[in-house]
């Protein structure tokens, strides 16, 4: 593959990671606040922190996507980049859930599939490139903090989730 055609293809899983983390995004406009404003377990970290993390994680997702897609494109690792967008697709619902529209239940569902969409994702990634795989053990980690606070914010809110 040549390198033109390989930095064109990190742009596009750049491209494509940070479209998602936007769409995200757009529903978790008010999330600080409102996650200010709910009850929560003593281990929940400040709203401040969330931005910065997911950032890094969405950089080294794009980085673990195109390290699997560069061996052999989509075309050969269709399986494990179709986990990969799976995965996005339900990252970005899940914000949708629980910040715009309320639904904390709805949410803990959607997280779980969540982790074990991820450990699918990694699994594909590392029969690929091992490295892929190793990227996205922080993602995996942060994913089932976020899951057990997810679980916390939305037994201890329950007028408000």
């Amino acid at each position: 593959m040549n390198q033109r055609r390989q930095m064109f293809g990190l742009v596009g899983w750049l491209a494509l990671t940070m479209a998602a983390a936007a769409l995200g995004a757009r529903a978790s406009i008010t999330a600080a606040e409102f996650y200010g404003q709910l009850v929560q377990p003593s281990w929940a970290p400040p709203a401040n922190v969330f931005g910065p993390v997911w950032t890094l994680l969405y950089v080294l997702m794009a980085l673990s996507a195109w390290l699997v897609w560069r061996q052999g494109g989509w075309r050969s690792n269709r399986a494990a980049l179709g986990l990969y967008v799976a995965q996005l697709v339900v990252n970005v619902l899940w914000s949708w859930l629980f910040f715009a529209w309320k639904l904390g239940g709805a949410a803990f569902a959607d997280i779980l599939l969540l982790l074990v969409l991820i450990v699918a994702t990694m699994l594909a990634f590392a029969r690929r490139r091992a490295l892929a795989a190793w990227l996205l053990l922080p993602y995996l980690a942060w994913v089932s903090f976020a899951t057990a606070l997810n679980h916390a914010v939305w037994q201890l809110n329950p007028s408000v989730l």
